[in-house]
């Protein structure tokens, strides 16, 4: 018997994706500029550097600075991190200069606070380019110092949210370094500082154009396996979310995005608090360097990974397409 399968069929899925204006209504996710943080290099020199790592990602001096920032405030991105690049004389065993109060974070911090009020700015809470050896730690004999980092980490971020930061974004992985962090704000005062806490920080393979933009990779003595998480374990990051989330975390991040979506979706489904990607300088370099070759269409293959981080639950991500991203949004 002939049979037109056709018209038998009742349920169409493809009838809803049929045209635009019923792909919009029927979309599970929505990515918007309310989504996106903008990351920002610093240096001292007046000008701006490129990053040759990085296509497109600029280091910005203080006479450009408060320019570059309006831009993304004119595009409405409601988050800026900043990332100092030190210059050498700078760099330390003890990595003093993390909570100098002139240093590049916080100088930056009050010279952007004179033009921008409305505008949520992230520092950076990590030792790695205040330091001579290149680690994240105070590093001796060989071994990442856990608690005595911690003690530099709480001055490092008090500085910071003195100078005029929103939140701090402990990128170290230091054991414990929440509940110092939290308690030395709250005792000074800053009871409404939030905290970022870069939870489930993987020693990945991704990372080198940002030790470039930072000043970090050629001095890094080793490697950050001992405090940054082993990329074969999940279970884990679900431990370390409860305890920052105990010790006063007000938000986590999962860094890198693209290899950790699955990381992603268990921290949001499992503990449903504001969890964030950190698209990191190696998915965005080779998705730059694709594109230059005419292998990948730029904007496309941006906004998919951008949804990406959506789908898996991320409430806002952190990546160095912003600005791109932000004008097709707009």
């Amino acid at each position: 018997m002939n049979r037109n399968y056709s018209q038998d069929l009742v349920v169409r899925p493809r009838r809803t994706r049929t045209d635009a204006w019923t792909r919009r209504l029927v979309a599970e996710n929505r990515l918007s500029v309310d989504d996106l943080i903008w990351p920002v290099f610093l240096q001292e020199e007046n000008g701006s550097s490129e990053v040759a790592s990085m296509p497109g990602v600029k280091r910005y001096g203080p006479d450009c600075l408060v320019d570059a920032i309006g831009e993304a405030i004119d595009l409405d991105i409601p988050a800026i991190a900043l990332f100092p690049y030190n210059n050498p004389a700078t760099k330390t065993p003890d990595c003093r200069e993390a909570y100098n109060p002139d240093n590049l974070i916080c100088s930056a911090t009050r010279a952007i606070r004179k033009h921008y009020k409305d505008v949520a700015l992230i520092g950076d809470v990590a030792l790695d380019p205040y330091n001579s050896d290149g680690h994240d730690g105070l590093l001796r004999n060989g071994i990442i110092l856990n608690d005595e980092t911690v003690e530099i980490l709480c001055k490092q971020a008090l500085a910071q949210v003195e100078a005029g930061c929103d939140y701090v974004g402990p990128s170290d992985m230091m054991d414990g370094r929440i509940g110092a962090i939290r308690d030395t704000l709250d005792e000074a005062g800053h009871t409404y500082a939030k905290i970022m806490s870069y939870t489930a920080k993987y020693a990945s393979a991704f990372y080198g154009p940002f030790r470039d933009a930072v000043g970090a990779k050629g001095a890094l003595k080793g490697d950050k396996k001992t405090y940054q998480m082993d990329p074969a374990n999940s279970e884990e990051a679900l431990r370390l979310v409860e305890l920052d989330m105990q010790q006063g975390a007000d938000m986590v991040m999962v860094k890198p995005g693209l290899a950790y979506l699955d990381i992603i979706q268990r921290i949001k489904s499992t503990f449903g608090v504001p969890t964030m990607a950190y698209q990191v300088s190696g998915e965005y370099a080779m998705i730059k360097a694709a594109s230059a070759n005419g292998w990948l269409d730029h904007d496309a293959v941006m906004m998919e990974t951008l949804m990406a981080f959506k789908r898996a639950g991320t409430d806002a991500v952190l990546t160095y397409f912003a600005l791109d991203a932000a004008r097709i949004l707009k």
